[in-house]
C-alpha cells in the first residue's frame, strides 16, 4: 500500500474508533459499583429499575440488581430474586450499623445507601466517593479457559485489611412481566440482574495475578460479568460477602 494511502487508512481509524484505535485504548477504570435492591412486589421500585436501565449505560460505572424475597408475601413471588441477595442486603446493613434495609435501595461502593430512585442523591454519593478511583486496580484477561485477574494496589491501599476476590455474573437485560402484587399488571425491564456470586479467591494487600476457570463467570441466564475485590465482613463459618469495595473491573 502506499505510504499515503496506509496514512489515510491509519487516521480513519482512529478518526472513527475503529479496530486500530481501539487497540491503542486502556480498559476504562470504574469510578464506582452501585448496587440496586429491588423487589417485584414493591410498589415504588419500578422508577428504581428505570433509572437502572439508565445509569447503566454509563460506561464509568458498574450497576448491579440485587433482587429480594421479603415482600414475596404479598401476592407475588419475586421471579429473579435470591435469598442470598436478602442475606447481602442484611448485611451490608449490619456493618454500616445502622440497619437500614428497604427496597428499592442503592448500595454505593459497598459503603453509603440511599433510595434507589434518587438519581441526584446516587450521582451526589458517586462523585463524593469516586474522586480518588479504587485503591486497587483490577484488570481481566480471558485465556486458555482461564480467567486472568490482575491486582495492582496504589500505595494508599498497602494497609487494607484482607479481602475477596469475587466474579459476578450477571444478564445485562431482563424484562418480567408481573401478574399479581402490588405492581400487577406492569411489565418491568431490569438491568443488569444478578445470577450468581463465586469467590475465587483472596487478596491481602500485594500485587497478584490470580485465575481461575472461566467456568465461574457462566451461570444460568447470566450474559456478562464483572469482577469485585471487597473487604471481608466476618461472621461464625467465616466471612461472607459485605464490606467495602476497593476495586472493580468489567
Amino acid at each position: 500500500m502506499p505510504v499515503r494511502n496506509r496514512l489515510f487508512a491509519t487516521l480513519a481509524a482512529l478518526l472513527l474508533g475503529g479496530p486500530m484505535a481501539l487497540a491503542q485504548q486502556a480498559p476504562m477504570q470504574p469510578k464506582a459499583v452501585v448496587e440496586l435492591f429491588t423487589s417485584q412486589g414493591c410498589s415504588s421500585c419500578p422508577a428504581a429499575d428505570a433509572l437502572f436501565v439508565e445509569l447503566a449505560k454509563d460506561p464509568g460505572l458498574i450497576t448491579l440488581s440485587f433482587p429480594v424475597t421479603y415482600w414475596d408475601y404479598l401476592g407475588w413471588k419475586d421471579t429473579l430474586g435470591q435469598p442470598a441477595f436478602t442475606k447481602r442486603q442484611k448485611l451490608y446493613a449490619k456493618a454500616r450499623g445502622d440497619g437500614q434495609v428497604y427496597t428499592p435501595q442503592a448500595v454505593v461502593n459497598g459503603t453509603s445507601h440511599i433510595v434507589g430512585s434518587d438519581r441526584k442523591g446516587i450521582e451526589k454519593l458517586v462523585q463524593e466517593q469516586g474522586t480518588t478511583g479504587f485503591p486497587v486496580k483490577v484488570s481481566l484477561k480471558e485465556a486458555g479457559g482461564e480467567l486472568q485477574i490482575a491486582l495492582t494496589p496504589n500505595e494508599a491501599s498497602a494497609s487494607e485489611k484482607p479481602a475477596g476476590v469475587w466474579v459476578v455474573a450477571f444478564s445485562r437485560a431482563t424484562a418480567v412481566p408481573i401478574e399479581r402484587g402490588e405492581n400487577s399488571g406492569k411489565t418491568v425491564t431490569y438491568a443488569n440482574v444478578v445470577r450468581g456470586v463465586t469467590r475465587v479467591g483472596d487478596w491481602s494487600g500485594s500485587a497478584v495475578t490470580l485465575t481461575a476457570p472461566l467456568s465461574v463467570t457462566q451461570q444460568p441466564n447470566a450474559d456478562a460479568y464483572v469482577v469485585l475485590v471487597q473487604t471481608d465482613q466476618h461472621q461464625r463459618g467465616g466471612p461472607i460477602l459485605a464490606g467495602t469495595i476497593l476495586g472493580a473491573a468489567r
